[in-house]
């Protein structure tokens, strides 16, 4: 096997300090004794996360977020195992415009997005409401969703299935025992994606939150408006410190390659 030069060892390593530089100076400053955004020159201090708690609209942010995000990219999944199975086995009329039409929102800007849910959601008695944000968080992320799915329906051979079907099963024990298996890795990325994306959405959830549905990303965005201290970058930083053992915990209970590549640990 082929090692990599030292060339390409250095341009790798200067690209991961690339991408990690911003996350570490946000840990960081999340650190400062100061009442200011700056290096903690006096040594670390816990002042600004002990904040957090003096604030109990970012914690219902939170927690809405998380219910957000985990129930549009259910509903996104559901949406998209069906859409990736017919794309990928059948040739119909439309297969192309349909395919078009479901990935359209990845070319559209959330601004026009969001300003058009508003106009939308206002005219049908849905704006402000959390029924609302579901449903524009499901069209804003079902691409991702339906993507990943649409990648592991690609790679199915459809001779297991068959087996299946002349040994007795029928189409929702295939797709229970068979099918929903070999194109697992695809949902859960796809679902982890979805979700991701879901929780981090803040140009198009600005127009049609309502102080009863604020999400963290607007609650956060909403804050610096009015103020410049630490408090977001210790926000961050737990947030960073969360994803960072959320994956952890995923790689050890089942791989991150079997996961995102769809291939087992050795």
């Amino acid at each position: 096997m082929k090692r990599n030069g030292t060339l390409a060892l250095v341009f790798h390593a200067l690209f991961v300090v690339f991408m990690l530089a911003p996350l570490a100076i946000v840990c960081i400053v999340a650190f400062t004794p100061e009442g200011y955004l700056s290096l903690p020159t006096r040594g670390p201090s816990l002042r600004w996360f002990k904040a957090i708690f003096d604030y109990p609209e970012f914690m219902r942010a939170f927690r809405d977020s998380l219910w957000l995000a985990a129930l549009s990219s259910t509903i996104a999944i559901m949406l998209a195992v069906p859409a990736a199975l017919a794309i990928a086995r059948h040739r119909f009329p439309g297969r192309d415009a349909m395919t078009a039409l479901f990935m359209s929102p990845l070319m559209v800007p959330h601004v026009v997005l969001g300003i058009a849910f508003l106009r939308f959601f206002t005219q049908i008695g849905l704006s402000g409401t959390f029924t609302g944000l579901v449903l524009s968080h499901v069209i804003v992320i079902l691409p991702f969703a339906l993507r990943l799915v649409l990648a592991s329906s690609y790679g199915i051979d459809q001779r297991i299935e068959h087996a299946a079907t002349s040994l007795g099963a029928g189409t929702a024990t295939v797709f229970r025992r068979v099918t929903l298996p070999l194109i697992l890795p695809g949902v859960v990325s796809g679902w982890l994606l979805a979700a991701i994306n879901s929780f981090d959405e803040v140009t198009m959830t600005v127009f049609i939150a309502s102080p009863q549905t604020t999400t963290l990303p607007v609650r956060m965005f909403l804050y610096i408006q009015d103020n410049i201290d630490p408090l977001i970058a210790a926000i961050s930083a737990c947030l960073i410190a969360l994803t960072a053992v959320m994956l952890f915990a995923l790689d050890r209970l089942f791989g991150l390659d079997r996961l995102f590549v769809g291939t087992g640990k050795g």
